[in-house]
């Protein structure tokens, strides 16, 4: 069994569960520091959600062990539910009665001493005190995530897990949740957070990225950049389509993108796509040397997977 340890919030290894036929998560080993914001990314049925569920006491895995806040996942999935907070991909909260009465109902299920001071200190918190007689199922995706934050964090978690907490709102709504997200890590709270977005992918301390359920690469995101080992470069100008479909097929090009207006075009043989560059540029086309970004090297990530058939 893995020994508990004060500086680490997960620590599971070989995690792994099966629906059916089909393996879903498969042998997924993660560690995560207390107080860091820890970023879960993937595509639609990669296994985050299953993998959320298993850390939380939710599912038992078929196989594999670990910790989460020093309980075990298996044994100790009750202990584990009382110190996590869980806010689903769906709004999970009731949708007739009001935000106040919403949080007041949590902070009596969680047994807290004084309910309604719990929820009236969580509306001003997140800034829902005006909004606080409105109906949940009037409010907007923005507005509800907002709530559904407020409820995960009341009863005082150690961990907070958020399933795709962004997915559907606007921008600014998607800037101030993760503003408080990283207020609450100051505060030393950890947090596993599954994301498509990028941008909220490089807010976070470390990621991990799973495709089909296996772990592909984890760490920081210039520790994930630097050993992918693109060489990339920025095509600009006319018949891009046309040029992206010629050299998915160059030797030496292991990752072709469109991204607006220009092509993001990556390959681990810096000498070769050097060549490449240099064969390829006209007075058309504008080939520009630039940094690989994190979302070149998932391109890639998903790219090879898919070469190899998985």
């Amino acid at each position: 069994m893995i020994p508990a340890s004060p500086d680490i919030a997960i620590d599971v290894k070989g995690l792994t569960k099966v629906f059916g036929t089909k393996t879903v998560v498969d042998n997924l080993t993660l560690a995560v520091p207390r107080g860091h914001i820890h970023g879960f990314l993937g595509p639609n049925g990669s296994g985050k959600t299953t993998t959320i569920r298993m850390l939380c006491g939710l599912l038992t895995p078929d196989a594999g062990e670990g910790r989460c806040l020093g309980y075990d996942i298996r044994a100790e999935q009750e202990k584990i539910k009382r110190h996590v907070g869980y806010m689903t991909q769906g709004f999970s909260l009731y949708r007739d009665l009001t935000i106040r009465e919403n949080l007041e109902f949590v902070a009596r299920i969680y047994g807290l001493e004084a309910p309604e001071d719990a929820a009236q200190a969580a509306l001003e918190r997140l800034g829902l005190t005006a909004r606080a007689d409105q109906l949940a199922g009037e409010l907007s995706g923005g507005w509800k995530q907002r709530l559904a934050l407020g409820a995960c964090i009341l009863p005082g978690p150690s961990l907070l897990l958020l399933d795709e907490p962004t997915a559907g709102v606007d921008p600014k709504a998607r800037r101030d949740f993760w503003d408080e997200i990283h207020h609450l890590a100051n505060e030393g709270l950890t947090v596993l957070v599954s994301t498509h977005y990028m941008d909220e992918a490089e807010r976070c301390h470390e990621i991990a990225y799973i495709l089909d359920g296996k772990l592909l690469v984890s760490g920081t995101i210039a520790e994930i950049v630097a050993q992918a080992g693109l060489t990339t470069y920025v095509v600009s100008g006319d018949g891009l389509d046309a040029l992206a479909e010629k050299l998915k097929t160059t030797q030496g090009v292991d990752m072709v993108a469109r991204f607006g207006a220009a092509l993001h075009v990556g390959g681990r043989d810096a000498a070769a796509m050097e060549a490449i560059a240099q064969r390829c540029a006209s007075a058309k086309q504008r080939w520009a040397h630039d940094e690989a970004t994190l979302e070149d090297v998932f391109i890639d990530l998903m790219t090879r997977n898919h070469r190899s058939g998985q």
